[in-house]
């Protein structure tokens, strides 16, 4: 899918030190990648399952140690 129309890839505007997640949308498709490395692999979540998993993190579900 990527390979058929460039992504734009955004960021948090509170990100400040390019040690971020960058988000891209592309049709039902939402990818994720690590801004450290824009050439390197990402994550592709549906719309939906991405939705899910960005409540859960507002909601605390998810934490991280």
């Amino acid at each position: 899918m990527h390979d058929e129309m460039p992504l734009t890839w955004r960021r948090s505007s509170r990100c400040e030190a390019n040690n971020c997640v960058e988000v891209a949308v592309a049709g039902d498709m939402v990818m994720i990648r690590d801004s450290w490395s824009p050439t390197g692999p990402f994550l592709r979540f549906s719309r939906e399952d991405f939705a899910a998993f960005a409540a859960g993190l507002a909601r605390g579900d998810l934490q991280l140690e």
